[in-house]
């Protein structure tokens, strides 16, 4: 996974609550193989009409939040059914953050495992920075872009008046700020693990014999 320390990218504004997994990617495309194609998945039915041409009014097809990395979302983005394939093609597609009041448990930790940074914001802050995002229409994308401090656990975007701070699993914050996933952070203290065990063998004999 790539490490995640900051970030300042372009931000996309979704409305909506209880966007569920399968609205992120309809159940027909779990069986294709991760490749290429897999974030032309990402949001299909709502991205494509039947013939396959992109819709015009939904917002990630508006030039304006073309290459977006970040996505500001609604109330319980991410629920519904437990395909990991969700995040699969949210990380494909580049997006690298996602900003919402509340997430599915199962959707929040998959996001994590996989290095995609979920942050719980205010249900009002977030109305503001999507409300701002709407209304950018100047050409400078500077005004459509979030930056995340991951180390600080802060934030800022358009629409909030100061910066903003979010709180992180202690654990899943070392993750992220590594770039590894459970396994390898856990492989990482093999030193400081097996100078434990050495000096436990050495201390407690009787529970070796």
């Amino acid at each position: 996974m790539q490490a995640f320390t900051h970030l300042r990218a372009l931000a996309v504004p979704l409305e909506g609550r209880n966007v569920d997994t399968d609205q992120i990617i309809p159940a027909r495309f779990l069986k294709k193989n991760r490749d290429a194609l897999y974030k032309n998945y990402l949001f299909h039915d709502l991205r494509f009409d039947e013939h396959g041409t992109p819709r015009t009014d939904f917002i990630l097809n508006r030039p304006l939040f073309s290459g977006a990395q970040i996505l500001v979302a609604d109330e319980n983005f991410g629920c519904g059914s437990s395909r990991e394939g969700a995040v699969y093609c949210l990380a494909d597609y580049g997006v690298r953050a996602i900003l919402a009041p509340s997430f599915g448990d199962i959707f929040f930790n998959n996001c994590l495992k996989n290095g995609l940074l979920p942050i719980r914001l205010d249900a009002k802050s977030l109305d503001a920075v999507r409300l701002a995002l709407h209304n950018a229409t100047d050409a400078n994308p500077a005004t459509r872009e979030i930056s995340i401090d991951l180390a600080a656990c802060t934030l800022q975007a358009p629409g909030l008046s100061s910066q903003r701070s979010f709180v992180m699993d202690p654990f899943w914050h070392e993750c992220l700020l590594k770039g590894v996933d459970e396994l390898a952070l856990t492989l990482s203290y093999a030193n400081d693990i097996a100078h434990f065990e050495q000096h436990h063998r050495s201390s407690h004999p009787w529970l070796i014999n």
